[in-house]
């Protein structure tokens, strides 16, 4: 008894301790993190303010203690307006700005007689802990998620700091400070490529932070701190390098300033953008000029302009396209109201992840151009060359990773039909037996909604409707079979069939799970899968049934032994043995079912005991397999012929063999087998379509 209550006490004043370490530690280590930033931010002030300090004595250069006072004239104004006026936007941007400026000219006022310096060499290490602290204080706020994520490209601190050290780069002559602006410009974008994670991004960052630190600052032939200079790009890159690890927003998230802007301004923006491919094209044509081997640069260069002419233009042409697809579904977008928010979901029945994966190859065709040319063209002696290089990648590997996000992320094309029979009979023997007049009127009331919860499901999902037919006379095998195949025939407006096919049926049913016709006549299963393997051919889409009938078990069961196709069966079962005070009816399994997929905030738990209605789902033996269609060679061959001129079709080649490269086909082959094993043996609970709606079991 006494080891008992020894215990007791001795858990309870455990527990109580630990909470209150944990509320102690929070605080502490919250407040500990935070003076952590504090600490940096006044080192990287101590630095910059020795450094110039340095840099005027040596040089007695009375320009230099101008900027010194104006430095600290802008600290102190920038402290006003942040405790006194409450403008925090305003001095913090204040204070970015000036910050930029100054590493800038800590940058780029360097001199020999500064390397013996006490006070450039206390500069020096004060900047490389200024480096050290910001980075911690940023990897901890991560870790313990503080951090809050918000789509942008660029924050208004690293906005301000870019500006201020292009600012400080006019202490240049012209050309040179040209040089730096377009080297900055370029550093930009490799940060909002790493924000949006694109798939080049690291590749991009290696290839700018190795051609910078030994390449361009030697072609301008200026002498830089290399500390001021690794602090720079440091404070600016630590940020976006964490966040394409810690940043849990997704695709769309991402990239939403872009997604949002309106048509007009996104299509101007393509204007700045063929500048500057003609600019680096232009400068890379000025390798011309060295007369040496001209009798192999002169053939080269003409053979590698022309590709990048003819995939630029195609590239154009692209972006283009997927502008006017945008803005088609932006303002689809807007008529479902301002409260609709589903710009994903128009994206993908609107078929841009099929013009996505095709337009990725179009842009990884347009890269390799560029990196072509820049290759057999490179001035390392030339700096505008080499940061118009540095720009012109980066922005081009923004575009590839654009659409190859897209293609990954967005669903495919769905198409929906739904028959509704209301049955005036019912045959618990296999017999005809009409039933009285007020559950016939009943029967058809709960008929017409289950039709409008169908037609509910699939206007939330953005499944194109191929029609939603109510028949209280019956439909006869022939109308339905010509029906069906019609749907099955269905394609999208660019071409390629629908990814997933969607057939809704409620109606009368024998034990077998046949569907009873008009005439006598019935419908089984493997017409259907008859009719889907004579209509689908060689194309990987699926089909999909949702049966709210007596009958549906036996199709359930019976789909999981076909092979060769992608079929499921979503089907329920209505417990009508359990005392109930309102026994379950046809269609309360759509209200629910469709309850359940089109309301996020919905407490239907399917997997909750004595269910009145009890789902189930079958799945054939390959569904596994099934992955969103990709484009073959004649939907590429015919996405160019709908999209572009007849004299880039060279490059549609090109596009086939790159997208036909599987390099990991072994790892996909493992793979697949061990999903199938997975879904064949221990089919979860819950089956995500990747369509935005789920299949369910009890």
């Amino acid at each position: 008894m006494c080891r008992f209550l020894r215990y007791c006490f001795s858990h309870c004043l455990h527990a109580a301790m630990t909470r209150l370490d944990e509320v102690n530690g929070e605080v502490s280590m919250w407040s500990s993190v935070r003076w952590l930033g504090y600490l940096s931010g006044v080192n990287l002030m101590l630095a910059l303010f020795l450094g110039l300090y340095a840099r005027w004595e040596k040089s007695a250069e009375p320009t230099l203690l101008v900027i010194f006072v104006l430095a600290l004239f802008v600290l102190g104004v920038a402290s006003v307006l942040y405790y006194h006026f409450s403008m925090e936007r305003l001095s913090l941007s204040l204070l970015h700005l000036c910050f930029g400026f100054l590493l800038g000219l800590l940058c780029f006022l360097n001199s020999s007689a500064l390397e013996s310096d006490v006070k450039e060499q206390v500069t020096n290490y004060l900047l490389l802990a200024s480096v050290a602290l910001r980075t911690l204080w940023a990897l901890l706020k991560r870790l313990l998620g503080s951090t809050r994520y918000r789509p942008a490209f660029l924050t208004s601190a690293e906005r301000m700091e870019l500006a201020g050290f292009v600012i400080a780069s006019t202490v240049l002559l012209t050309q040179k400070f040209l040089s730096v602006m377009v080297l900055v410009v370029a550093l930009a974008t490799v940060m909002v490529a790493l924000r949006m994670k694109a798939l080049l991004a690291l590749p991009n960052l290696v290839c700018f932070a190795v051609v910078t630190a030994v390449l361009f600052f030697k072609s301008l032939n200026i002498t830089t701190n290399p500390f001021a200079l690794s602090c720079f790009f440091s404070q600016l890159i630590c940020d976006p390098l964490l966040d394409v690890y810690f940043s849990g927003l997704s695709v769309t998230e991402r990239w939403q300033p872009f997604l949002v802007w309106r048509g007009l301004w996104r299509r101007l923006s393509l204007f700045p953008l063929l500048m500057v491919e003609v600019t680096f094209i232009i400068l890379a044509g000025r390798k011309l000029t060295d007369l040496d081997q001209w009798y192999l640069m002169i053939p080269g260069f003409v053979v590698c302009a022309l590709l990048w002419v003819i995939c630029h233009i195609v590239f154009v042409i692209t972006v283009w396209g997927f502008h006017t697809k945008l803005s088609d579904c932006q303002r689809l977008c807007l008529s479902q109201g301002p409260e609709f928010s589903g710009l994903h979901k128009v994206m993908a029945s609107k078929g841009m992840r099929h013009f996505c994966l095709i337009s990725e190859r179009i842009m990884l065709l347009t890269l390799v151009s560029t990196v072509a040319v820049a290759a057999l063209c490179w001035q390392a002696s030339s700096s505008i060359f080499v940061s118009m290089f540095l720009l012109v990648v980066p922005l081009e590997s923004l575009f590839q990773g654009l659409f190859h996000e897209l293609g990954n992320s967005l669903g495919g094309t769905c198409v929906g039909y739904a028959l509704v029979i209301p049955t005036n009979y019912c045959s618990p023997d296999g017999q005809p037996m009409l039933l009285p007049p007020d559950q016939v009127q009943m029967l058809n009331m709960r008929s017409t909604g289950m039709l409008n919860n169908v037609q509910r499901f699939f206007a939330h999902h953005l499944i194109d409707t191929f029609g939603c037919d109510y028949s209280t006379s019956g439909v006869t095998l022939e109308a339905l079979q010509t029906k069906i195949k019609s749907f099955l025939e269905l394609r999208t407006s660019d071409g390629p069939r629908h990814d997933t096919y969607v057939i809704f049926y409620s109606g009368h049913t024998y034990r077998s799970g046949e569907w009873a016709l008009a005439g006598g006549d019935t419908l089984r299963l493997d017409q259907i899968l008859e009719w889907w393997r004579e209509k689908n051919g060689g194309f990987c889409s699926r089909l999909i049934l949702v049966l709210d009938c007596d009958n549906s078990l036996p199709w359930v069961k019976e789909v999981m032994k076909v092979e060769g196709v992608h079929v499921a069966v979503q089907g329920a079962t209505r417990l009508t043995d359990i005392q109930l005070k309102d026994p379950p009816q046809l269609g309360d399994f759509t209200s629910q079912w469709v309850e359940y997929n089109c309301n996020a905030n919905s407490h239907i738990q399917w997997s909750e005991r004595g269910r009145a209605v009890v789902a189930s789902y079958g799945i054939s033996k390959h569904w596994s397999d099934y992955t969103l269609h990709l484009p073959t060679g004649s939907d590429v061959t015919s996405h160019w012929s709908m999209y572009f001129p007849r004299m880039t079709y060279p490059v549609v080649q090109l596009a086939l063999w790159c997208g036909g490269l599987n390099l990991l086909w072994l790892c996909s082959v493992c793979l697949r087998c061990l999903k199938r094993v997975k879904l064949n043996w221990f089919p979860p609970a819950i089956l995500d379509t990747g369509q935005g709606f789920k299949l369910v079991r009890s």
